[in-house]
């Protein structure tokens, strides 16, 4: 799936891309794309790679993350405290003018290599 040629960007494109498809294939609807935040002008806000909806109405907020190969742990290891605390914060933004706000949930997508791993309530908000 990841070529040398690519971008940096065309790489993660790619990457989300295949990560679509693979949860749209168990029936997950896509319901926003790179959904962005701003925390302020010296501090990172944070981004949603994917949100998408399951047929029983849970909003999952999805990480997509891409690696050549699995060394260091792999795709899945490289969501840390930081990321997932700019995940957490973004997500907060986009349910803050839902009521009744929906049962919700955070999942990782890996890609190492051609293996994509669906990885369902990967962290919570905790």
């Amino acid at each position: 799936m990841v070529t040398r040629s690519l971008t940096t960007k065309g790489v993660g494109d790619a990457a989300e891309s295949a990560a679509l498809a693979h949860l749209k294939g168990f029936g997950l609807t896509l319901v926003r794309r790179n959904y962005r935040v701003a925390r302020g002008p010296h501090a990172r806000g944070g981004e949603i790679d994917l949100i998408l909806r399951e047929s029983d109405g849970t909003l999952v907020f999805v990480e997509v993350r891409s690696r050549a190969a699995d060394a260091h742990g792999g795709a899945a290891a490289s969501v840390g405290a930081g990321k997932r605390r700019r995940l957490v914060l973004a997500a907060q933004h986009f349910l803050s003018g839902m009521d009744p706000l929906p049962p919700c949930r955070f999942d990782v997508v890996a890609i190492d290599g051609d293996r994509v791993e669906w990885l369902r309530a990967a962290f919570d908000a905790a």
